[in-house]
């Protein structure tokens, strides 16, 4: 806010609902008194013509009433009002009124009144011209150099400049690239005209230049040739401001300044008359409005300029002089001479507050009151503090970002799902395999708390289920009412969802105005995707949950399956899925164990998901707390694998298809281009087949884009399945190592880090990361390593990775830490202190990413035994200790056996390049001793060079010859050399004792 206020001199509200702009506002001796006060011109949209006389309200009784001159409603909307000399034969000043089709020119005459009534004024038409063009803005002045009158020129919409002298009509003419109206003005001093045109730049353009030009009515179409008579209209001079401009003024209060101001959106520009810029000012803020006017320093020039803040700036050139705030936005602003105040600043808002001020301050008469002194009461102040602690308390341990929902809220949403199927069913495939496609109906009741104009609903649902109608418009609700909505959701795919739940979400505004959304969930039964059917009883893949329980009756679990099963026992229950494979659960009768098995593995993820929940409520019911689920293992990851491998080869499927598709394209419109040249050639030439060639690459695009769509197809139903198999391996994680709620969360953001792939970022590079920063952070071996990754300094950009190789090491290594132990949490990095060896890390590219050499313990290949570590039994310490003193009496262990399978020949390898640099070494010692001998008279300081080296070279011989014997005998006890390779060697050698440990 401004320091100073423009002081309110005079105001008034012109109008109710009307709207007022640029040109709509205008200051001068209209009525020709002879006394030289000014008075104001006020025309607007409406129509509404006022012709103004402020002066100051000395008492409350004095009204706007008293001010207002003439008020009359002309037909039409008012664009623009000007005070000038438009009568040839009379020097006196009359109005012009531009409107949208017409241009007229009032005379405006007062008689003064013999009662107390005052005088009256009237306003009488002199000329008007009817325009064949809709207008948007006109200038005048004495075109051509004629003095003693003003001529006028208006603009139209579409950049035709139409020239009137007096009461007749002179000429048109178009403007050359015209789109878009600009600001237009008339420069006296080179008598030129100047715009801004839809190229963003200022343009000049003589009187003469257009007087000569080509005749506007003959253009028609500015496409056409020009006529042989006239000359092409081209500006005088040009400047580009790179932004469109608001208004522009030519001021000519005084012969020696020559200057051009043009107001843009963000800059203010002061231009010479031949085009060369004087200085720019660059503004902070949105302008509204200006006015150059004169200044008592020789050379510069004042500005009032207002912004949409309301205020009011005053400039000399570029500097700020004065600030004053406005109660409005200034559309418009003049500087008129009244009888009581001369230099009054006129301004005008969008609508109608009119308003005459000056600058300055009033004296402020506020005094401090005197405070009584008083002792400070202690106990008081002692618990007001304890009181500000405890909220402060309260407010740093909530972590949460969202601001807390109100107490009551201003709506209820609830959701209710059918119990039974629809019939007859609403969806879109009646029946797939020969099984009818069912449909449930969700009622959606929304409850208002207050009174809500407009709210939209909206329901999402994972693919490939559908609803019959997503979106809602609901009817504005008072207190207490109630809407409710219908809809049905159903199976629209030939495979089976990735998850049974649903979203709503209702938007509104609450009463203040502030925008809300509101979210609620629903679960859709499984009956809606499979029916009961015979158990299978050979399949591929199984998965077996204990419990602590005894063996549950499955027909009580299920009852809505149970009608149609076979077994009246309730052991065995088979669900077959409309569009997927058959899942069989099996309960054992002697121990606490359940299986569940299928021909698919992502299928099986909804009913294990069923089953657990379902298990969950029915013993919450029996009175169970101490309820217990597990998996003993091992993980299925060599079949979720296969489903990784699915999706990825279909996405790089799909970018092939794109890049194909991309050079069939590229090809086909050369083949146009080429065609096109020679159909256009007078001579005609012949095709050389370049049309079936067209015809050819036509159907290579046809066929691209169709294999493309099915590629597409297939790409979304990969995702389906890899979403169902991540779920049923994170599900599997969770009862595998007990993971609480907030780990499961973590562990399925990890896994599964978006809802759908797109082009840009798909599942594996998102996934890959997400994991990646989990090894490195709460699953890292050490406080060193978590503080290691605390300084490392970002990654690369995520893209499509070229196999799936790193991403299912990254992912056996996860689970291999979890199985260890390891436990998923977002708040350990914040509680790891950076070590003093680490802090020099914390410069990009000082921390190394995580090993993936073909050589490393903790990354394992991916065999057959890749899941024999995620056995749920672990060894005891005198097992442990056992193997140690094995290894030690150089017995091969099996974890040694297991460092044997997975690096052998590396370390071969490594011996063999030793063995090369040993003996490159010692010829190279020999050839310095044989030169060294040679030189005997050198100085002691070589000779003495030369022994050292000889005896290194003859101890690498021997510490040669003792590695290679321990390499054979596969002893733990190796020599460390200087290359990292041998570093890779020790953290094999210390890995058997990490696993059994």
């Amino acid at each position: 806010m401004s320091l100073f206020k423009a002081r309110d001199w005079w105001s008034a509200a012109l109008g109710e609902g009307e709207e007022f702009d640029q040109g709509c506002l205008c200051v001068g001796d209209v009525d020709n008194s002879g006394t030289g006060h000014d008075k104001v011109v006020v025309g607007s949209y409406m129509g509404m013509l006022r012709i103004l006389s402020p002066h100051s309200i000395k008492s409350s009784e004095g009204t706007v009433a008293d001010a207002q001159l003439l008020e009359i409603h002309l037909q039409n909307a008012i664009i623009q009002v000007e005070v000038g000399k438009f009568v040839s034969c009379s020097d006196l000043l009359h109005l012009a009124v531009l409107h949208p089709r017409k241009l007229s020119v009032y005379s405006v005459s007062g008689t003064a009144g013999n009662v107390e009534h005052g005088d009256q004024y009237q306003l009488k038409l002199v000329y008007e011209h009817n325009l064949k063009r809709t207008a948007c803005n006109m200038t005048y002045g004495t075109f051509g150099g004629v003095t003693g009158h003003h001529s006028l020129c208006i603009q139209s919409m579409d950049g035709m400049l139409m020239f009137f002298e007096q009461d007749s009509y002179s000429f048109g003419r178009f403007l050359p690239g015209f789109l878009l109206p600009g600001p237009l003005v008339y420069n006296t001093r080179t008598d030129s005209f100047l715009t801004v045109s839809s190229a963003r730049q200022l343009e000049s353009y003589k009187y003469e230049t257009l007087a000569v030009a080509t005749e506007a009515e003959s253009r028609q179409d500015p496409d056409l040739p020009l006529k042989t008579g006239g000359k092409k209209l081209t500006p005088d001079w040009t400047f580009v401001l790179g932004e469109q401009a608001l208004d522009i003024s030519v001021p000519s209060f005084s012969h020696s300044s020559s200057s051009i101001f043009t107001l843009g959106e963000r800059n203010l520009y002061c231009l010479r008359d031949n085009g060369q810029i004087r200085f720019m000012k660059k503004l902070e803020f949105n302008p509204s409005c200006f006015l150059p006017y004169a200044s008592v320093t020789d050379g510069t020039t004042n500005l009032l300029l207002g912004n949409h803040t309301n205020m009011l700036l005053v400039y000399q050139d570029v500097t700020l002089k004065w600030a004053a705030q406005l109660p409005f936005v200034p559309v418009a602003v003049r500087v008129a001479n009244f009888p009581e105040l001369k230099g009054a600043v006129v301004s005008l808002s969008s609508d109608g507050h009119l308003l005459c001020s000056y600058m300055g301050t009033d004296p402020s008469f506020f005094s401090t009151p005197k405070v009584d002194a008083r002792e400070a009461d202690y106990e008081q102040v002692d618990a007001e503090m304890k009181k500000l602690q405890k909220f402060i308390r309260e407010a740093s341990r909530t972590q949460d970002i969202l601001p807390k929902s109100d107490a009551e809220a201003d709506l209820i949403v609830k959701a209710a799902v059918s119990s039974s199927m629809d019939s007859p069913s609403q969806a879109l495939i009646q029946d797939i395999d020969g099984l009818p496609v069912p449909s449930v109906t969700i009622q959606v009741k929304v409850k208002a708390s207050c009174v809500l104009q407009s709210s939209k609903l909206t329901v999402n649902i994972q693919p490939p289920l559908a609803v019959t109608q997503d979106q809602f418009v609901l009817q504005p609700m008072g207190v207490g009412a109630s809407s409710v909505v219908a809809f049905s959701a159903f199976l629209n795919g030939r495979y089976p969802p990735a998850d049974l739940t649903g979203d709503i979400t209702v938007s509104y505004s609450s009463p203040t105005g502030v925008p809300r959304v509101l979210q609620s969930r629903f679960s859709l039964p499984l009956l809606l995707v499979c029916v009961p059917s015979s158990p299978a009883k050979t399949t591929k893949f199984k998965i077996n949950v204990d419990t602590n329980q005894p063996p549950v009756n499955l027909n009580t679990i299920f009852p809505e399956f149970s009608v149609k099963s076979e077994d009246k026992d309730g052991n065995t229950l088979a669900f077959q899925f409309l569009s997927g494979a058959k899942v069989t659960v099996l309960a054992s009768k002697t121990s606490q164990r359940y299986r569940i098995q299928s021909d698919s593995f992502e299928d099986m993820w909804l009913v294990v998901k069923e089953l657990v929940q379902r298990f969950d409520q029915h013993f919450s019911k029996l009175g169970v707390k101490d309820f217990k689920k597990s998996f003993s293992g091992p993980l299925p990851l060599q079949d979720y694998f296969l489903s990784v491998d699915n999706h990825f080869q279909l996405r790089v499927s799909a970018q092939q298809y794109q890049d194909l598709l991309s050079e069939r394209a590229v090809q086909f419109r050369a083949i146009q281009r080429r065609l096109l040249t020679r159909f256009k050639d007078k001579t005609p030439a012949p095709l050389q087949n370049l049309d079936t060639l067209l015809d050819a690459t036509y159907s290579q695009v046809i066929t691209l884009a169709e294999a493309a769509e099915e590629n597409r197809a297939l790409l979304e139903e990969a995702f389906a399945r890899l979403r169902s198999a991540t779920h049923l391996l994170v599900l599997l994680l969770s009862l595998w190592q007990g993971l609480t709620p907030d780990q499961t969360a973590i562990l399925e953001a990890t896994l599964l880090p978006l809802l759908q792939d797109t082009p840009q970022l798909g599942w594996e590079e998102s996934c890959d990361a997400a994991v990646s920063h989990l090894l490195r952070s709460c699953l890292s071996r050490s406080p060193k390593d978590q503080a290691t990754s605390l300084a490392q300094a970002g990654g690369p950009v995520l893209g499509l990775p070229r196999d799936t190789t790193r991403l299912k090491k990254h992912i056996t290594l996860l689970c291999d830490r979890i199985g260890k132990g390891g436990r998923l949490t977002l708040a350990s990095e914040a509680n790891v202190q950076v070590p003093a060896q680490v802090q020099n890390l914390a410069a990009p590219g000082g921390v190394e990413p995580i090993a993936e050499g073909a050589g490393e313990g903790e990354e394992l290949e991916l065999s057959r035994e890749a899941t024999k570590f995620m056995k749920k039994k672990q060894p005891s310490k005198k097992v442990k200790k056992d193997k140690d003193s094995k290894e030690k009496k150089e017995v091969p262990s099996e974890a040694s056996l297991k460092e044997e399978a997975a690096g052998a020949e590396e370390p071969l390898k490594e011996v063999k390049k030793d063995k090369k640099e040993l003996s490159k070494e010692k010829k190279e010692s020999k050839k310095d001793s044989s030169k060294e001998e040679a030189k005997k008279e050198s100085k002691k300081e070589s000779s003495s060079s030369s022994s050292k080296e000889k005896k290194e070279s003859s101890k690498d011989k021997k510490d040669k010859d003792k590695e290679g014997k321990e390499a054979n005998k596969e002893t733990g006890d190796k020599k460390v050399s200087k290359k990292s390779s041998v570093k890779v060697k020790e953290k094999k050698k210390e890995e058997p004792e990490v696993e059994d440990g």
